[in-house]
C-alpha cells in the first residue's frame, strides 16, 4: 500500500475524513510523536481518518475504532491479498523460482492463524518469560555497569537495544556477533518503500536469507532454541517445510529485534524528565510493574495494518474492499474518551487496561517477555544509576512508520 507521492482522494471518501498525515515522514510526528497523535485525535472526533500518503489509506485513531478493527478479522483481514491476489503471488513465486517469505502467523486470519500461532504459545508463555528473569537481570547489570562511570550514554544504543536483542537472538539460536547487521536489516525492512513488485520481493526475502544458514543447519543439528523447536512442529499433521520455517522466522526476526527496544526507550525518556517519579520508584520498587503498565499506555508505539476484506462502514465512513487501514494503537491509548487526562502519567490511574500489545486474535505473542524485560530493566537502572536526565545538548531522535521508534536517547547523570 505504500507509494512515494500522495494520491487523489477517491470519490467515496468524505472531505471530512481527509487528513494530511504521512505515518512515515510527518514532521510533527518525528518531532514529538505522541503529541502529534493527540493532535490527530482532536482533528478526528470520530476516531478515523483517510490520508493520501503511502498509496492512500485509512487509519483508525480512536479507541473504539481501533478496538473494532482489531477484533473483526472477517472484515479487516491480516492477509495481504484476497484469493485472487494470493494466486498472483503464487504465480510470481513460480516465475522467479523461489519462495517469497510471509510473516506468519500475523499475515493469516482465523482459523489458520490459530494453527500456526499455537506452536509458539509455550515458548512465549508467562512461565517461560519469568524463567528468563535472572538472565535478563544479569545482562541488564552488565550493560549498565559498562557505562555507569561515564556519567552519560546514548541509552538506546548502549542499553535499550542490546538487552532485548541479545535475549531474542539467544532464544532464536542466532549468532550474537551479527547483532548490528540484523538490526540494520530490520530498519531497512520497516523503512518506507515504493510499490514496485521487485522491491516488495527484495524486502520479503532479505530477512529470511540472512538466517537461512542457521535455519538449514538446525534441521539436522537441533539445539535448545526456537528454530529447532519449529523444525519439530507439525501443522495439520504435516512435517515442517523450509518455506514455512522462513515464514515463521521472518516474523519473529522483525518483531523480536525492534518492538521492545522502543518500549524501553520511551519509558526511560519519560523517567529522565520526571525526577520525582524516579525517586518514588527507587523508594518503592514494588510500584515498578504498575508504572511499567502506565508507561506502555502513555507511550504505545505499534501500528499494525489491515486490508478491508469487504465494503463496510466504520465511524460513519464508507470503507471499500481492498483498501488498507492502519490500526493506530498509540491513538487508542491516548483517547480521552477512554482515559481521562490521557496525556498525564498516573501510576495510580484506575484504568490502565491499555492495548499497547494489540487486541483480538493477533494480540502480541511476546507480551509476557516484554513485560519482564521492561520491569527488570527499570528496576536495575533505578537501582544502579543516580538521578538521570535528558542530555540538554543532544536531542532525542525519532523515526516512524509501523513502529513509532526512538533512534537516539542521550541521557546524563553526572
Amino acid at each position: 500500500m505504500r507509494g512515494i507521492h500522495p494520491v487523489a482522494k477517491p470519490d467515496h471518501v468524505p472531505d471530512a475524513a481527509v487528513c494530511d498525515f504521512d505515518m512515515f515522514k510527518d514532521r510533527d510526528l518525528l518531532r514529538d510523536p505522541h503529541e502529534r497523535v493527540r493532535d490527530l485525535l482532536r482533528r478526528a472526533p470520530n476516531g478515523v481518518i483517510w490520508t493520501p500518503h503511502n498509496g492512500g489509506h485509512w487509519a483508525a485513531i480512536g479507541h473504539a475504532a481501533v478496538f473494532t478493527v482489531s477484533r473483526d478479522p472477517e472484515t479487516f483481514s491480516s492477509s495481504p491479498a484476497d484469493a485472487a491476489g494470493m494466486a498472483r503471488f503464487a504465480a510470481l513465486e513460480e516465475k522467479i523460482g523461489r519462495h517469497i517469505p510471509q510473516q506468519i502467523p500475523i499475515t493469516l486470519d482465523p482459523p489458520a492463524h490459530g494453527k500456526y500461532r499455537g506452536p509458539l504459545q509455550a515458548t512465549f508463555s508467562p512461565k517461560s518469560a519469568v524463567g528468563k528473569r535472572e538472565e535478563i537481570r544479569a545482562l541488564a547489570d552488565s550493560l549498565i555497569d559498562a557505562v555507569k562511570d561515564q556519567g552519560h550514554c546514548d541509552f538506546l544504543t548502549s542499553i535499550a537495544e542490546p538487552l532485548p536483542v541479545q535475549v531474542f537472538l539467544k532464544m532464536m539460536g542466532l549468532p550474537l556477533d551479527r547483532q548490528a547487521h540484523f538490526r540494520h536489516l530490520v530498519h531497512e525492512f520497516l523503512a518506507p518503500r515504493g510499490s514496485a513488485p521487485e522491491e516488495q520481493v527484495r524486502r520479503q526475502c532479505m530477512v529470511a536469507d540472512a538466517m537461512l544458514d542457521v535455519i538449514k543447519e538446525r534441521e539436522h543439528d537441533p539445539k535448545d532454541d526456537i528454530i529447532s523447536l519449529l523444525w519439530r512442529t507439525q501443522i495439520d499433521g504435516k512435517p515442517m517445510t523450509l518455506e514455512v520455517m522462513q515464514d515463521y522466522c521472518t516474523l519473529l526476526f522483525v518483531a523480536g529485534l525492534d518492538t521492545v527496544i522502543n518500549g524501553i526507550g520511551f519509558g526511560i525518556r519519560h523517567l529522565a524528565q520526571d525526577h520525582s517519579l524516579q525517586e518514588q520508584l527507587r523508594a518503592n520498587p514494588a510500584m515498578i510493574p504498575e508504572a511499567a503498565e502506565e508507561l506502555l499506555r502513555r507511550y504505545t508505539f505499534t501500528i499494525p495494518m489491515r486490508r478491508v476484506a469487504k465494503d463496510v462502514e466504520l465511524a460513519g465512513y464508507p470503507l471499500k474492499k481492498d483498501e488498507w487501514i492502519a490500526i493506530y494503537l498509540p491513538g487508542a491509548d491516548l483517547d480521552p474518551k477512554e482515559f481521562p487526562q490521557p496525556e498525564k502519567f498516573d501510576v495510580q490511574r484506575e484504568n490502565k487496561v491499555h492495548i499497547a500489545f494489540g487486541a483480538g486474535p493477533h494480540r502480541c505473542l511476546g507480551a509476557h517477555l516484554a513485560r519482564v524485560e521492561l520491569q527488570v530493566l527499570y528496576t536495575q537502572v533505578l537501582a544502579k544509576l543516580p538521578t538521570f536526565r535528558l542530555d540538554p545538548d543532544k536531542p532525542v531522535k525519532f523515526h516512524a512508520g509501523n513502529i513509532i521508534a526512538i533512534d537516539s536517547l542521550p541521557i546524563r547523570w553526572d
